[in-house]
């Protein structure tokens, strides 16, 4: 059974804020350390490994939300030439091979963790699996609407404006007023 979206909506606008949370964060301290290079002749090297720290978070939590919006790059152009079947066709095979990316994603993640846990970032002293880590989330959060795009895919419940917006035939505006609306 499907979550509803309004069980979920709620929890991708927290990821959405910490998304912003996080680019703040690293506009505060990448112009502070600016300002205190040019104008005090100092720094602070703490602000440029939590920034980059938080960049990575930035990407990946971000990858999860675009993931959710079908908003990845695809070959649209290809897709838009075919009909709802051949879309529907596409949209497998390309959700197959993402889940198959996902599961490798988090394999690696996995063998990683171990030497990522016993490393610690040199100026923080943080434990590398907190910055590598990500990759848990990002492999099984794609993998999880993956699987439950493929689900709909394969027992006829993609609608015609899903196959639209996956051959690239709705615009995102077009896309989120449509999501709005269904909500």
């Amino acid at each position: 059974m499907p979550v509803p979206a309004r069980l979920l909506n709620p929890l991708f606008r927290l990821f959405e804020l910490f998304i912003v949370c996080c680019l703040a964060v690293m506009v505060v301290m990448v112009f502070g350390n600016v300002v205190l290079r040019y104008a005090f002749d100092s720094g602070i090297a703490l602000s440029d490994e939590l920034s980059r720290f938080l960049f990575v978070w930035l990407t990946f939590v971000g990858a999860v939300v675009v993931a959710r919006e079908n908003a990845h790059m695809g070959v649209e152009t290809l897709v838009a030439r075919f009909g709802p079947g051949g879309r529907r066709l596409c949209m497998i095979v390309s959700d197959l091979l993402v889940l198959i990316c996902c599961i490798v994603f988090f394999w690696g993640t996995w063998r990683q963790a171990p030497l990522n846990a016993s490393n610690v970032a040199p100026i923080s002293g943080i434990s590398m699996i907190w910055i590598y880590g990500v990759g848990f989330f990002t492999s099984v959060g794609i993998g999880l609407i993956t699987l439950a795009r493929l689900a709909r895919a394969l027992t006829g419940q993609l609608g015609e404006r899903e196959l639209a917006e996956f051959a690239g035939e709705l615009g995102s505006s077009e896309a989120a007023s449509l999501k709005r609306h269904l909500e």
